[in-house]
């Protein structure tokens, strides 16, 4: 039987902010291990935008999101990785259901702990399409000059 080609994968990514601060966390993953990176995954069929990114918030960090919003959409190709991927992502931005609410990190094996950073003082290494996005000026805050 003849292999498959690839195929794209869809991600949702959540930009949740609190004050000034976004939650970044750790990969631990195949693609961009030790990067810093929002939390999110894959979107499950039949799902839409706004259930994913709520699950997965909920599956990766306990916490229960509010006011979830479609921010912008990217296309990333993976291709220097060992097994080349492609993914369309989805990036909404939410906030936190509680304010007081502290993140967790449920899933250990693909992340290594959240945190809160100021959105001009982020962590290096970032995953690369968050660094392209903070490169090209893009702000996740919505009363910042990015048009947003």
């Amino acid at each position: 039987m003849a292999e498959s080609s690839p195929v794209p994968r869809v991600g949702v990514v959540v930009f949740l902010l609190k004050d000034k601060t976004v939650l970044l966390g750790r990969r631990r993953s195949s693609i961009g291990a030790s990067t810093f990176a929002l939390p999110g995954g894959h979107l499950e069929f039949g799902e839409s935008f706004e259930e994913c990114a709520a699950r997965e918030l909920k599956e990766e960090t306990g916490v229960e999101v509010d006011k979830l919003e479609f921010v912008t959409v990217t296309n990333n190709l993976f291709l220097d990785e060992p097994k080349p991927t492609h993914y369309v992502t989805i990036f909404m931005r939410a906030g936190m259901k509680d304010p007081d609410q502290v993140p967790q990190t449920v899933e250990p094996d693909k992340c290594e702990g959240w945190g809160w950073y100021e959105w001009d003082d982020l962590p290096k290494p970032l995953f690369w399409p968050l660094e392209k996005m903070v490169q090209s000026g893009f702000s996740p805050f919505p009363d910042s000059n990015s048009g947003q």
